[in-house]
């Protein structure tokens, strides 16, 4: 496969495409593939001219409302041979700071309005688009790209590299991606893996991209229905809210052939529930992360499989193995190893980090491949809940909270017991009245006594960070010390 570059990829759409629509953030004029060529480059030369170098990192801060100007000043750095640095408006200041001296940027774009650290330069989009005489000379394939810091819900974030080589990997297909849409709806935040996966389906995908600045589920169900739009993306948390305010009800959601959910896994009792809301979609869950992709596994849901992932596909590769990285037998449980077939990640600043290791990457989980090769995850590895002499999975407990009807969203996780070490925590959001001995009582056939939880909290809704992941040390930090 030729190796391409992303300043490549926008070059030869806008060549072909020029009129074609790329990207459409809600409210906002369309994105045609020669604006953002025209927009890109404009960017790339207000770069160099502010002295930006091969090489240099530069923070890109922009909200969902900003995903057209995002767009051009990503595409921008990059073809100024700079490194791309995602990150959200959503981040606390200290985190902001932390991350762009991390990657010690040389200066920050941002959108309009938008107070950002004073790390070297900083400029809006607008500030960028002079003309100037500066040459831009492309970057190479195996150039470093991007940046991308981790949601941080283990530790501190971490920034993780890829090249152009990673980035633009499978693109360029005569064929491309999601031919059967005209128009693919998602509502990723800017500085996730998520959102770097849509941002490059408007690159190379065949639908437009449709976006919107402040996702609510009668907003995104809207959208989908005035769109037609025949593949959708969301986290496990839309879909959940979505169902909830019962969209399907409201609005036509026919037109849905594909509904891929990422960044967290979908439990069993959702995806059944998408089913009905979306009577012509093919309910699919994606299983990566920002240190393995493009590597993944796709699962199209299937009854029958509750709780899988599914299976590597695209040249990717999946394992269970021991801390080490033997593989282990089919059906026990250990480790999960993903392998990309593009040129891999890395941290930046400690590329010795041992998640990284021989091409394969540790995921942080813990899980079991079946005979038929379908991976099933156990646990977050920090997430495993050893209370006594037992191991509780939070994930099989969140499956279990799931099919009670009363049940929105759930979250299971450890807090410290005198005498077993740890027990089971509940936190959950409920849509009628459900007291905590009425929810162990329904648990009491579904799962183990050592599992049933010791602790059960009805919350609003679950605290989530900027990729729509639970946020369990706040969780956690709200249970521990109560009787």
């Amino acid at each position: 496969m030729v190796n391409l570059t992303v300043p490549q990829l926008l070059r030869d759409r806008a060549s072909t495409e020029p009129d074609g629509v790329a990207l459409i953030v809600h409210g906002s004029a369309p994105l045609t593939y020669l604006q953002w060529h025209e927009q890109a480059v404009a960017m790339a030369k207000g770069l160099v001219a502010r002295g930006v170098t091969r090489g240099d990192r530069v923070g890109l801060v922009f909200g969902s409302a900003d995903w057209a100007d995002y767009a051009a000043a990503f595409c921008g750095v990059l073809a100024a041979g700079a490194v791309a640095v995602p990150l959200s408006d959503r981040l606390a200041p200290a985190d902001l700071r932390f991350m762009l001296e991390h990657c010690r940027a040389s200066g920050v774009v941002h959108a309009a309005g938008l107070t950002v650290p004073e790390i070297g330069w900083t400029a809006t989009p607008a500030g960028l688009r002079a003309e100037t005489s500066y040459e831009i000379v492309d970057p190479a394939p195996g150039d470093l790209a991007q940046i991308l810091y981790t949601s941080g819900t283990t530790g501190r974030p971490k920034g993780v590299s890829a090249t152009h080589a990673n980035l633009a990997y499978g693109c360029g297909a005569k064929r491309r991606p999601f031919a059967h849409s005209k128009h693919l709806l998602h509502a990723f935040p800017i500085g996730t893996n998520a959102g770097q996966a849509m941002l490059i389906n408007a690159l190379d995908a065949h639908p437009a991209v449709v976006t919107l600045p402040r996702f609510t589920p009668g907003r995104f169900a809207a959208l989908i229905e005035s769109y037609r739009a025949g593949t959708v993306f969301l986290v496990p948390a839309m879909a959940i809210e979505l169902l909830n305010a019962g969209v399907g009800d409201r609005h036509d959601l026919s037109s849905v052939l594909l509904l891929g959910s990422a960044a967290a896994p979908l439990p069993s009792a959702v995806a059944q529930a998408l089913t009905a809301a979306f009577p012509n979609a093919t309910i699919t869950n994606y299983y990566t992360s920002t240190e393995a992709a493009p590597a993944q596994t796709v699962m199209m849901f299937d009854p029958d499989r509750p709780g899988s992932v599914g299976r590597a596909i695209a040249g990717g590769r999946v394992r269970v193995a021991t801390e080490q990285g033997e593989p282990l037998p089919a059906g026990e449980t250990g480790e999960v190893w993903m392998r990309s077939p593009a040129a891999p990640r890395a941290y930046y600043g400690d590329p010795e980090n041992g998640t990284f290791r021989d091409g394969w990457v540790r995921m942080g989980d813990l899980g079991r491949i079946d005979a038929d090769g379908y991976l099933y995850l156990v646990d977050r590895e920090g997430d495993v809940v050893k209370s006594g002499a037992y191991k509780v999975s939070t994930i099989h407990v969140e499956e279990a909270v799931y099919q009670h009807p009363a049940v929105v969203e759930a979250a299971a996780f450890g807090v410290p017991h005198p005498v077993l070490g740890t027990v089971v925590a509940v936190a959950m959001a409920t849509r009628a009245p459900l007291t905590p001995e009425e929810l162990r009582i329904f648990l009491k056939d579904r799962l183990a006594s050592h599992e049933l939880p010791a602790h059960v909290t009805v919350v609003d809704a679950l605290p989530r960070n900027n990729g729509g992941k639970v946020d369990k040390r706040a969780l956690r930090r709200s249970v521990e010390g109560t009787p």
